[in-house]
């Protein structure tokens, strides 16, 4: 077992210690999980393929110390290892800074032409920091297509399944999630269906870095698929609704500002302003007081995730879906996979 600091964006969380093995869930306590809107890690799952594509993730990491030096990420793209695997149907268009979005880095653009007509236009993979602090070196390169904050799945599946074929060609890695014949099956039993993967993130969590609560609801999307494929991360991760009764029963027995304790006192206030972008009450809380985490995981919300572990978060509507944080355990970035399903 190994001790390690919770340390994110110059908070100190408290300390966590990793097992050293962890515990397979069978196939019908995977179902019974997400149906209950639980997340559920299974660990290992991954394993054989994330040796399989070694070479790929060390690739993936040369391009993450290549964009923290400063290189634009078209260039990495017209490199000609990539450049290849583009080839025919990606034609690399045009790229863009996105000084209009203070994380943003830059945006890759590209169409797909099949039999020499265009079948898919305005397709995108975008760098951006994962937050605004000096000393989180944290990256995500999304993938989607038209206009970002408008584009809808539900609407265009045929578009997204070109994003999520974009991202498979500039990370092969992301085989190590949608060619798993074990998770497919998981997500064939749970979903009804073949499972489709949409909205692709590859995110680089460095040290000091990691995602603050918040949850992955949107229209068409089932949930979310999360695979560490290098580096190790810490998770909380819990349904909507029993995180709700954890602020309140916290904030009634800990001592929190005024403003919280008035809101506590009206649940479906509270509910509807965690959905606010700014909800800096909730966020002070949940996000930056050690004590509160460490409330969370005495109650048994951890998520320890190494590399080859899988963990799934269903993601039902706003009322029911799971809330998650995320936190890098170590001193190296680590490479992971976020895709959604359909």
């Amino acid at each position: 077992m190994a001790e390690h600091k919770l340390q994110r964006r110059g908070f100190e969380l408290g300390k966590i210690t990793t097992p050293t093995t962890q515990h397979k869930p069978s196939e019908q306590q995977v179902i019974k999980a997400w149906t209950a809107d639980k997340a559920i890690t299974i660990p290992a799952i991954a394993i054989q393929d994330v040796l399989q594509h070694k070479t790929h993730i060390q690739t993936a990491h040369h391009m993450m110390e290549v964009m923290l030096g400063g290189a634009e990420l078209i260039e990495t793209f017209e490199e000609s290892t990539i450049s290849q695997r583009l080839q025919p149907e990606f034609s690399l268009l045009a790229s863009s800074a996105e000084e209009h979005d203070e994380q943003g880095i830059e945006k890759v653009y590209f169409d797909v032409e099949e039999g020499g007509d265009i079948c898919a236009e305005d397709l995108w993979c975008k760098a951006s920091w994962l937050s605004f602090h000096d000393e989180d070196a944290s990256l995500r390169f999304r993938f989607s297509f038209g206009m970002e904050g408008f584009e809808d799945v539900a609407a265009d599946p045929a578009r997204q399944q070109w994003a999520g074929e974009l991202c498979e060609r500039i990370f092969p890695e992301s085989a190590i999630i949608t060619q798993n014949a074990e998770i497919l099956n998981l997500l064939q039993k749970i979903l009804g269906n073949e499972a489709q993967f949409v909205e692709r993130i590859v995110y680089f969590n460095a040290p000091n870095g990691g995602a603050q609560f918040h949850h992955d609801v949107e229209r068409g999307h089932a949930g979310v698929v999360f695979a560490q494929l290098s580096g190790a991360t810490f998770w909380l991760a819990l349904d909507k609704q029993l995180l709700i009764d954890e602020i309140i029963a916290f904030s009634q027995s800990n001592t929190v500002n005024d403003d919280l304790q008035e809101l506590i006192q009206n649940r479906e206030a509270l509910s509807d302003y965690m959905e606010e972008q700014d909800h800096a009450m909730v966020e002070e809380l949940i996000d930056q007081r050690p004590d509160f985490i460490s409330y969370l995981i005495d109650k048994g919300y951890s998520h320890h995730l190494q590399a080859g572990d899988v963990l799934m978060l269903p993601q039902r509507d706003l009322d029911h879906c799971v809330w998650h944080t995320v936190f890098t355990l170590g001193d190296a970035p680590g490479e992971a996979l976020s895709f959604a399903v359909r």
